[in-house]
């Protein structure tokens, strides 16, 4: 099924496509997998589906079923039940939230790029993932929330965003290691979420993954560069790199199946497409080969090609860690909430005179 490239503000009021522009305006300045802790952390309440008050609502859900189990797009002006909406809401707003703050620990790095052509290329990716939380952000504003309200709440610590950006960036070989090993799991868990049930967010995520898939390829490159004809000293930093990131990376996926007990409504209603384990298990067997063509070693003496399954086998991952960071409490989780403050506090007055700008223009229209 094709999916229409439809503009994601267009289901939106007109007051609040006014606020888009002005946002696009001020961002020129980034578990469905990856995304999916918002799920795995819902409250009860909410989890709890309400039930039906009045026969409209049983035709309503009914038909709304129906489209599900047809494998139809739900477009932002139908009708869905509310959890449905909360849940996409959470779990889109999450989305954008880890994209903007994904920015940090690449962007630590422009100024101290070892040549111009990498400058250049880390510039453009992080400028990528900035547009990607626009897109994001608009396509969570179509369920019915602001983008103020969002950020907001990510300000304040009730929104979560991917605990991997939690991580610090302590050598030039974490930038390609990110590129290969982060986005690359990014685009594991994102490719499906293209086919997600919600079509703001899956029109959304059809450039994304386009715009992701370059930068795995230029973090691959970067590390091959360094490992092929750098020095001893920076083919022992990409090893480095690749041995801090390597479990982090494996949590992106979310909990276990067994334990992520929200997975099922999720695949139910087509917001989730493939679980946790089995994203985690294609990552692994690509990334293993992947990894012997660079020539470093993944730090995991479990990992081994297993004929019988037809899938590598690897080692038990340290999920007390996994809730620590999601928990606030992982090594920048706090440098980085403090960081995305200030910038938004520093950015009022261009966010003042993008909105003032857009009065004058509306004025002046209607004047004419």
């Amino acid at each position: 099924m094709r999916l229409r490239r439809l503009p994601l503000k267009g289901a939106l009021p007109a007051a609040q496509q006014s606020r888009i522009r002005g946002g696009r305006l001020v961002l020129n300045r980034k578990e469905f997998a990856m995304y999916t802790q918002a799920m795995d952390q819902q409250p009860k309440e909410e989890r709890e589906r309400k039930p039906v008050r009045s026969v409209e609502e049983v035709e309503l859900e009914r038909r709304f079923d129906a489209k599900i189990d047809a494998g139809d797009f739900i477009e932002a002006k139908d009708w869905m039940p509310e959890h449905y909406r909360k849940t996409l809401l959470r779990q889109i707003s999450q989305h954008a939230h880890s994209e903007i703050v994904g920015m940090l620990p690449e962007g630590n790095w422009i100024t101290r790029a070892p040549t111009l052509k990498r400058k250049a290329i880390l510039l453009a990716k992080v400028q990528d993932e900035g547009g990607h939380g626009l897109y994001l952000y608009a396509a969570a504003e179509t369920l019915g929330t602001s983008r103020d309200q969002m950020i907001d709440a990510l300000h304040a610590g009730k929104a979560k965003y991917s605990s991997i950006f939690n991580y610090p960036t302590l050598s030039w070989a974490d930038i390609g290691t990110i590129g290969w090993l982060v986005d690359g799991a990014a685009i594991m868990n994102q490719v499906p979420i293209c086919r997600c049930s919600y079509a703001p967010y899956a029109r959304a995520m059809i450039r994304i993954c386009r715009e992701e898939s370059f930068h795995q390829r230029q973090g691959f490159d970067s590390l091959l560069v360094m490992m092929r004809d750098g020095t001893p000293e920076q083919r022992a930093m990409v090893q480095d790199a690749v041995n801090r990131w390597w479990w982090p990376c494996l949590m992106m996926f979310g909990p276990p199946d067994d334990q992520s007990p929200n997975s099922a409504q999720g695949m139910r209603w087509g917001i989730k497409r493939v679980s946790n384990d089995t994203l985690r298990q294609k990552f692994v067997d690509a990334t293993a080969e992947q990894a012997k063509v660079l020539g470093v070693t993944l730090p995991d003496p479990l990992l081994k090609w297993n004929p019988e399954r037809e899938h590598h086998d690897f080692g038990p991952i340290d999920w007390a860690e996994f809730w620590r960071v999601v928990g606030g409490d992982g090594p920048c989780n706090r440098e980085r909430l403090a960081a995305r403050v200030k910038a938004w506090d520093d950015g009022a007055w261009v966010r003042d005179a993008a909105l003032a700008h857009a009065r004058k223009q509306v004025t002046k229209q209607e004047a004419a």
